[in-house]
């Protein structure tokens, strides 16, 4: 069956922008590769990746731009993500869940990419890859958005000023010495399996509301939006957890909606009931390990947990970390 990799005009919009600004013939370079005009009215739209690619790589050698990719990231925000991505890692317990979601719904920025987390001791890597295109040259102009977008997100929830240890290209490439000097501290690899970033291990248990979000899609529905109830939810549900917490059907009846309708709006997120439920457990849960000397067993109970096996499995899937883990590295910052 035959295929088109896709990307979303987003992503060319940083490269046009350059070149317009330099005066150099960008709509006939976008003619050459059969690439639309008019990319700001079509920017969540979707274009074919490998003419694109192309477009890149022949503007890049043709008007003697260094380090195209690295100079398109620059133009380049967090906000250009998905709306429902974004949503999504808001709404996240953790920079692990967020890593999961993002992970989840890559194939939606990109119809070919791919994102997977690799463990490596102490660090893990954020890795991504674009499926056929194995040989095609200067795929570093793709790789750099892809790792910009993994930092972004790590960013998040370690701040807007955090540095990976290490960006890796699956190309063949090394950034000039400016492109370098913008990134102190950092090591650059090149001809690497995949595009990747690296983090520490304990960054995967950083919790917290992340530092920017994009809106939620909007709600057709009439009522409060998706997006407050989840709000609300989270301030609610905080009190119920050690006497017993709302069945579904309660909850959508306290928001003044049918079951039904409770459930899709929670789906135009993403996100369902338990998914909530499971945030606020583990915020719940984290700050009990973090500020007080209770018993694990007792965090488990006060977290609307019976079974403390249950939460330590439910903990760790979140965090990456058993509690008692999470507690003794609070407690060493």
């Amino acid at each position: 069956m035959a295929n088109i990799p896709l990307t979303r005009c987003q992503f060319l919009l940083p490269f046009t922008g350059i070149l317009d600004d330099i005066g150099a013939p960008t709509s006939s370079l976008l003619e050459k590769f059969q690439l639309p005009s008019s990319l700001e009215d079509k920017s969540d739209l979707y274009i074919p990746l490998l003419p694109t690619l192309r477009f890149a790589e022949t503007a890049q050698r043709s008007q003697g731009i260094e380090d195209f990719g690295f100079l398109a990231t620059q133009r380049i925000r967090y906000s250009h993500m998905r709306g429902k991505t974004r949503t999504l890692i808001a709404q996240s317990p953790t920079l692990l869940v967020a890593l999961r979601h993002a992970c989840r719904w890559a194939s939606r920025e990109d119809t070919v990419l791919s994102m997977w987390i690799e463990h490596d001791d102490d660090h893990v890597r954020i890795c991504s890859k674009l499926a056929r295109t194995k040989g095609f040259l200067h795929l570093e102009h793709a790789q750099w958005i892809q790792n910009i977008f993994a930092i972004y997100i790590v960013r998040q929830f370690a701040g807007p000023d955090w540095m990976p240890p290490t960006i890796a290209f699956e190309a063949r490439y090394t950034p000039s010495p400016a492109t370098q000097a913008s990134w102190p501290n950092v090591r650059f690899l090149s001809g690497q399996h995949a595009a990747w970033i690296t983090l520490p291990i304990s960054y995967l248990s950083l919790s917290g509301r992340p530092t920017e979000f994009g809106l939620p899609p909007d709600d057709p529905e009439d009522g409060p939006s998706a997006y407050d109830i989840v709000e609300l939810l989270k301030l609610m549900l905080p009190a119920y957890l050690d006497q017993g917490i709302p069945v579904l059907a309660n909850v959508a009846e306290m928001a003044g909606v049918s079951t039904r309708t409770f459930q899709r709006k929670l789906s135009h997120l993403g996100l369902t009931y338990s998914d909530i439920l499971d945030t606020v457990r583990f915020e719940n849960a984290s700050k009990l390990l973090r500020d007080t000397d209770c018993k694990i067993i007792d965090v488990s109970f006060l977290s609307g947990y019976t079974d403390p096996a249950h939460f330590s499995r439910a903990f760790r899937r979140i965090s990456g970390v058993t509690p008692r883990q999470f507690r003794e590295r609070s407690r060493l910052k």
